[in-house]
């Protein structure tokens, strides 16, 4: 059996679509833990609504980066999703742990939400350039379920 599943593609092209895939995790696992700070912190009208639906959307959001992960396993590289890497790769701002409000919690996740959005549709667009499909899906479905979890969040505010 080949190391990895992903026979038609080039090397360059499955080492490209595991860098672009953990570039992405980095950010999915930053999210994450930023999604969990909001759930463990917040207060006021509405908590548990709230508290609720952000626990849900931490759990989405793991197996976004879990998808991510297996594909990069898949493509003969390797998922690089520890905290420490998290901690360094990741493009989002630091989310302040000093806050309670449920409108200020909102506001910070939904640009965090738009941000990794962003990066995720960009990265969908370059593994289709780049002839991987699957990634590409994989990418596509990811996506869907941030603009989602995005717009319920968003709601709240």
């Amino acid at each position: 059996m080949p190391e990895n599943f992903a026979g038609e593609l080039t090397q360059d092209v499955r080492t490209q679509m595991v860098d672009l895939l953990n570039k992405n995790l980095a950010n999915m696992l930053a999210l994450t833990l930023a999604v969990k700070q909001a759930h463990w912190n917040l207060k006021g009208p509405g908590f548990i609504g709230v508290h609720e639906l952000l626990d849900e959307a931490a759990d989405r959001l793991r197996e976004g980066a879990d998808l991510m992960a297996e594909r990069a396993v898949i493509l003969g590289g390797f998922a690089r999703g520890t905290l420490e890497v998290a901690a360094e790769k990741a493009q989002l701002d630091a989310y302040p742990v000093e806050i309670s409000d449920i409108k200020q919690h909102v506001e910070e996740l939904k640009s965090r939400y738009m941000f990794v959005g962003g990066e995720i549709r960009k990265a969908m667009e370059e593994a289709g350039d780049a002839g991987d499909e699957d990634t590409a899906d994989l990418f596509t479905e990811v996506s869907r379920t941030i603009d989602k979890d995005a717009w319920f969040i968003g709601a709240n505010g």
